[in-house]
């Protein structure tokens, strides 16, 4: 009887649009529609009261947008489609079943389809001049190439703990190669451990190359979590419970930890990424094979300033002053840094950044809402909330400027042109100026040397392990402090420095604490952290990571940890062998590889084997490579990446066509420094904003730096004049003049 009943369920899941089918997508849509509304309503709820948890602040930080939500709602519909019509089928016969015949349809019905299918470019106006919000279309024969909300790609197969979806460790009794993973608070505590007293300045590199790395990576990498916060599959509350149960990832506290109670119930919370569509299921997949989960990225993998700009059409619409005529983004109509532009206030009322009460125990301190921008992370320390402020400011510039300059222009033309003349600001400021500090002049040369010309065949999307550890090398150089500096680039007399754990979600401190211009030559006028291997990361990030008040903070290298693990992220040797390195078998050669025996030992006392250690941890624990500020693990990732990203950018500002050579030309004039000069009180500045002032890199007045010369983009309207030859007019003008009244002329004879 049940063999009989299931084939004939069979039968009935072949036919496309079959009542089975749609059945489970129903239930599976309720139940996800209920714990979407259930995670907003108590998400708000908790983000509303005057003590806000750390993991919530987390919680909301990694919250989907937009069209982001929208993609990750199908990805959750259709995955739980799926668990829904295994369990079904496997209740009435223990096996699985392939709904591969089901995939266009599944797809439908979920919103997958319209996730995967590639869209038209022919109508996208302005395909070869401007780039969309999305990057869709930037690859013409391939659309959704490094398009924001497309899968992470994989440069190696993921490592699941059942081959398929589940975190490495979810099964706390299963073995790789042998031994255990060990937890990842035990190995924050015994490797990333230190005091702030510890630690020791880069002699080199200034706070600029911590903060601009972090920028950088806001432009290129957000993977979303889940938006629920209960599991699908039995309605436990992530935040109330220790259990391992989809979305929930918590992560266990060894006995003995010094910060926290260990107790059979404890765990700081934590949240899985949420899945792409029609990934991470062995019931279903789109080419017969079973289909292993991968991770969005929510963001485009091109260097275009997205965090500027927003990385979806609604939300760059939203950013844009649209009562102006003028190509401008929108800023703040309440607020000025003396006299200068803020960032404008968030619409959704919530508490996130209602700090300054509690901060400064005055009940009687005005509490003012979150800053937007392009990217949701703008509030997360007042230092990276600058350079926002300051690339916003940079764009309404060029704008007012370019509009002086054609005043025919509309504002659409305004506003792409000054976006463009910023993604290649962005692109000279990334390769030019702050990977030679990173990667070392070896790699540069091998991978990052000169433009080689635009590929359509090389993939830009960027990669799981470079989004999940790679760039999170910097975590290492963040100062346990923001420094603010006074005009002379001491400690500033009225707002002084501030402890980092005390300037997150804190905007209020850029409104009421002296603007921006004191954070800046903070991050210009002072150091960063060297990340030592006996110095890794501050208790700002390890122990009090968005601590507001008594509640449990987060873990920041443990946080990075678990996401690699949730990724399914091979193993440290498998990385090593992928980028040509030797992979450490032993204590011996391991303690080889970090020139650090006591380290070495440390590392096996936790792993059992080199091939177990979580690739973040392995990559920033490695020495650095000659002039640069990480190891050869991370620089060959790094530089792998950033190579693609290039190459396979059309709209790269190199590639002939995008600019013509003399704007190229004046483009390679600018820097940060400048930048900051032109938008700011600041009147000296470092020649080299992410070195350290020295007898090589002095402070210098503005007005010594050259400008940005926009005259190449002068853009000379025809029939302006009534004569076309005007007495004392230059050859250009009369040779413009004359192929104007050319083409109006054969326009003209075509239409008569």
């Amino acid at each position: 009887g049940d063999l009989s009943w299931f084939l004939l369920l069979c039968i009935s899941c072949e036919r496309l649009g079959s009542p089975f089918l749609q059945k489970c997508f129903e239930e599976a849509k309720k139940i996800v529609d209920d714990a979407y509304k259930y995670s907003r309503e108590e998400s708000l709820r908790r983000v509303r009261r005057d003590a806000v948890k750390p993991h919530d602040a987390l919680r909301l930080l990694k919250q989907p947008r937009g069209d982001t939500r929208s993609a990750v709602r199908s990805a959750d519909y259709m995955a739980q489609t799926l668990r829904l019509v295994q369990e079904k089928v496997h209740h009435v016969h223990k096996r699985s079943l392939n709904a591969t015949g089901q995939a266009q349809e599944l797809a439908r019905i979920t919103g997958c389809e319209a996730r995967i299918r590639n869209p038209s470019c022919l109508n996208t106006p302005n395909i070869n001049k401007y780039r969309t919000a999305t990057s869709v279309c930037n690859n013409l024969k391939n659309p959704r190439l490094g398009a924001s909300n497309t899968p992470f790609t994989r440069w190696l197969p993921s490592e699941y703990d059942d081959g398929i979806s589940q975190p490495k460790g979810w099964n706390k009794n299963r073995k790789f190669n042998n031994f255990l993973l060990p937890l990842v608070r035990q190995v924050s505590n015994n490797i990333l451990s230190t005091t702030d007293a510890g630690v020791v300045n880069d002699t080199e590199y200034s706070h600029m190359v911590t903060m601009f790395g972090q920028w950088n990576d806001h432009d290129l990498s957000f993977t979303p979590f889940s938006p629920s916060i209960r599991s699908f599959s039995n309605g436990l509350n992530c935040d109330e419970s220790c259990e391992q149960s989809e979305p929930c990832i918590p992560i266990p506290i060894p006995p003995g930890d010094p910060r926290i109670p260990s107790r059979p119930d404890s765990c700081i919370p934590a949240f899985r990424s949420a899945p792409a569509c029609g990934t991470g299921y062995s019931a279903f997949n789109f080419g017969g094979e079973p289909s292993k989960r991968e991770q969005i990225n929510s963001l485009t993998a091109f260097l275009d300033l997205g965090q500027v700009y927003g990385s979806n059409e609604k939300l760059a619409l939203n950013l844009r002053d649209l009562t102006s005529d003028a190509g401008l983004l929108r800023v703040n109509t309440e607020f000025r840094d003396n006299g200068r532009e803020l960032l404008p206030f968030h619409s959704l009322q919530v508490q996130m950044c209602a700090t300054r009460r509690r901060i400064t125990n005055d009940t009687n301190a005005r509490e003012v809402p979150c800053f937007i921008a392009g990217d949701g992370r703008v509030d997360e320390n007042i230092a990276l909330t600058s350079l926002h402020t300051l690339f916003v400011r940079e764009h309404n510039r060029l704008a007012r400027q370019l509009k002086r300059l054609n005043p025919h222009w509309d504002s659409e033309t305004l506003y792409q042109e000054a976006r463009k003349i910023m993604g290649a600001y962005t692109q000279m400021f990334v390769f030019r100026d702050y990977l030679p500090h990173i990667v070392g002049p070896d790699a540069m040369r091998r991978q990052l040397g000169r433009y080689p010309g635009y590929n359509s065949n090389v993939d830009p999307s960027i990669s799981n392990v470079f989004a999940t550890a790679a760039y999170r090398f910097a975590h290492l150089a963040i100062q346990p402090v923001l420094f603010r500096l006074d005009p002379n680039y001491r400690e500033h007399p009225g707002f002084p420095s501030v402890p980092l754990f005390k300037a997150f979600f804190t905007p209020w401190r850029v409104i009421f604490e002296g603007g921006v211009d004191p954070l800046l030559r903070g991050l210009i006028g002072r150091p960063a952290k060297l990340g030592t291997q006996d110095n890794m990361l501050v208790d700002a990030l390890r122990e009090r990571l968005f601590e507001f008040i008594q509640h449990l903070a987060l873990d920041l290298g443990s946080l990075n940890m678990q996401r690699g693990r949730d990724h399914g992220l091979p193993g440290y040797n498998a990385w090593r062998r992928f980028c040509g390195l030797s992979q450490p078998s032993n204590q011996a050669e391991l303690a080889q590889v970090l020139r650090n025996p006591t380290l070495a030992q440390k590392l096996l006392e936790l792993y059992g084997t080199p091939d177990n250690i979580d690739v973040w941890l392995g990559g920033v624990a490695e020495p650095f490579v000659p002039g640069g500020r990480v190891g050869p693990l991370f620089s060959c990732l790094i530089a792998t990446q950033f190579q693609r990203i290039r190459q396979g950018d059309r709209l790269w500002f190199q590639n002939p066509g995008v600019f013509t050579p003399q704007q190229r030309q004046a483009l390679s004039a600018v820097t940060l420094s400048r930048v900051i000069c032109d938008n700011t009180g600041i009147t000296s500045v470092p020649s080299d904003a992410f070195s350290v002032v020295s007898n090589r890199n002095r402070l210098v007045q503005c007005n010594t730096l050259r400008r940005l010369d926009l005259f190449p983009w002068r853009e000379r309207p025809c029939g302006i004049g009534k004569n076309l030859f005007i007495q004392g007019t230059n050859l250009s003008t009369v040779l413009h003049n004359v192929m104007c009244f050319l083409v109006i002329m054969c326009i003209k004879t075509y239409y008569v």
